[in-house]
């Protein structure tokens, strides 16, 4: 294995799924190597090794049950959606969508992996039917931590709502990223709750 990542969904996505009001985040995390993750991280390998796979990308989801045991959601043979591999390039400062193409012709990364950040997406969900008309928080919270935010990808004034139910990106996202996983939850946390889009 070249390279590993672990991602948090914040909340569960079965939650977030049923919920209008919530902006789900997923959070990549700096050290993977804590050791609440080892036993997910190993589960991975081993479920790698039993499908005999060998050469691209893969997605896994697993959880961690109440009393700690680790239990397999489920694994493609692709990488994650929702522009997650782009919160991986900006948690990590590469472009993993290159490593990936250099790892299958080359058989290594030609980049060390420093894994510098944590990084989070934020998925936005406007309030109300129809199209943006406007949108609040967003000056004050980039007032607060400009320097943390790596993209900003909202639907404009006048465009359309998307159906939440549809797509996870929803009417747009942000990226952010914090050397302290605790930070860079404060940081989400703010844009989950602070940031509004509009529509009527």
């Amino acid at each position: 294995m070249l390279f590993d990542n672990v991602a948090w969904y914040r909340p569960r996505p079965l939650i977030a799924r049923q919920l209008e009001w919530i902006s789900p985040v997923t959070m990549v995390v700096r050290d993977i190597d804590a050791p609440e993750l080892s036993s997910g991280r190993a589960m991975g390998r081993d479920v790698l090794r039993a499908l005999g796979f060998r050469d691209g990308f893969t997605h896994m989801e697993w959880y961690r049950r109440d009393n700690g045991e680790v239990v397999f959601g489920e694994i493609g043979a692709r990488p994650p959606g929702a522009r997650t591999v782009d919160v991986m390039n900006f948690a990590n400062d590469l472009d993993l969508f290159q490593q990936w193409a250099e790892a299958l012709v080359h058989g290594h990364l030609s980049e060390p992996i420093e894994r510098r950040y944590n990084a989070a997406s934020i998925f936005k969900r406007a309030q109300g039917q129809g199209r943006i008309t406007h949108i609040e928080g967003l000056s004050r919270l980039l007032s607060d931590y400009d320097e943390w935010v790596c993209s900003i990808d909202l639907l404009p004034i006048g465009a359309p709502r998307r159906d939440w139910m549809m797509t996870l990106i929803s009417d747009g996202m942000v990226i952010v990223r914090h050397p302290d996983l605790g930070s860079c939850i404060e940081i989400a946390d703010r844009f989950a709750t602070e940031l509004q889009l509009y529509a009527n």
